[in-house]
């Protein structure tokens, strides 16, 4: 017996077989149309499925704010100095979206209104 018996995919490089084929009930091959990151597509695509019912057309953006992008995020100017230095090195394009600032604010509602709810007095005003 020789390897190519056992091994029957090196003659049908990126053909699917149509025994394979035939024993299967649904078969989808996907990429992203931006053909860039289809890992990234098919998680947006597993989003997507999750909001529709077949009949209804899924909420969801393409990309999110951060897309097929990587994040890292310094916490002092000292690492942010390291980092353009180092996209630098490598070449790699960056955008720093805080503009430099390295302080931590709390969002405009937040200590607005209690969590809980005001007391209520009862009918002698206690």
């Amino acid at each position: 017996m020789k390897i190519n018996d056992i091994i029957t995919e090196a003659n049908k490089a990126g053909k699917l077989p149509k025994r394979y084929q035939q024993a299967t009930k649904g078969l989808n091959k996907f990429t992203d149309g931006d053909h860039w990151n289809s890992d990234y597509t098919q998680y947006r695509l597993g989003l997507a499925l999750a909001q529709t019912d077949g009949k209804t057309m899924p909420d969801v953006d393409k990309e999110s704010w951060i897309g097929k992008s990587k994040v890292a995020i310094p916490f002092s100017k000292q690492e942010q100095d390291m980092l353009n230095l180092a996209y630098k090195a490598v070449n790699a394009d960056h955008q720093d979206l805080n503009n430099g600032d390295f302080r931590s604010q709390e969002a405009p509602t937040v200590n607005k209104t209690s969590p809980i709810a005001a007391r209520k007095k009862n009918r002698y005003g206690v």
